[in-house]
């Protein structure tokens, strides 16, 4: 708690909050996955320090391969201390990779089966996070999921403080969001027992086809 405290009050755009994920928003973030059946092949974008991570390496078995892409040094020295040296001790038929550099940089190859992403992307600039989004779908394969998560009402919170510029910014992440959704199957889950409140959304890659997103919510 104390590291990730730490690094957001150092570098609260690309934390995006000053507490770690819950718990219960882990256990939303890899509902999917964990109830999968088969080999899988999973990927985790901006894991922090690492509350996604645990409950994915809980769900691991056979000959699964999870890779973990992380931009700040000091997470990723936690994330090896804290979970992975040991578990790659325990598993050695599981492959288990980190990759300390931003997304668009890690020398990755699809298909993914899994990608769940911690990245506060309500901080970054329209163009990154469409660079990111690329790079992710880019990564999986089709029937795959996208599992990303927001804070309930952020953009709606920050919108009276960020001046015209920042609302045009929030306005066309919206379009895009909205945009990106209509070509998928998006699914919503609200967890209320997170510090804030937040939702995961898990889209379904449907390559090619425009289709409109489901408006499924679960709340937890």
């Amino acid at each position: 708690m104390l590291k990730f405290v730490h690094q957001a009050i150092r570098d609260i755009r690309n934390t995006g909050s000053l507490f770690p994920s819950s718990p219960l928003l882990a256990k939303a973030m890899t509902h999917t996955l964990r109830s999968h059946r088969g080999q899988r092949r999973i990927l985790e974008v901006g894991p922090g320090t690492g509350p996604f991570t645990a409950a994915i390496l809980d769900a691991l078995r056979g000959r699964d391969t999870f890779d973990i892409v992380e931009i700040n040094p000091i997470f990723c020295e936690h994330l090896e201390r804290r979970y992975l040296t040991a578990y790659r001790a325990r598993h050695p038929s599981i492959k288990v990779n980190l990759h300390a550099m931003p997304i668009e940089e890690a020398p990755l190859t699809g298909e993914y089966d899994f990608v769940i992403c911690g990245l506060p992307f309500n901080n970054f600039p329209l163009a990154l996070t469409k660079a990111i989004f690329d790079r992710m779908f880019m990564l999986m394969r089709d029937g795959g999921e996208l599992t990303y998560f927001e804070y309930v009402g952020v953009r709606q919170i920050k919108a009276p403080f960020v001046g015209t510029s920042g609302r045009d910014r929030l306005r066309r992440f919206d379009e895009f969001r909205e945009s990106t959704h209509k070509k998928h199957i998006v699914t919503h889950q609200l967890v209320v027992a997170n510090v804030p409140p937040a939702v995961a959304i898990r889209i379904v890659k449907r390559q090619g086809v425009r289709a409109t997103c489901s408006a499924s919510t679960k709340t937890i």
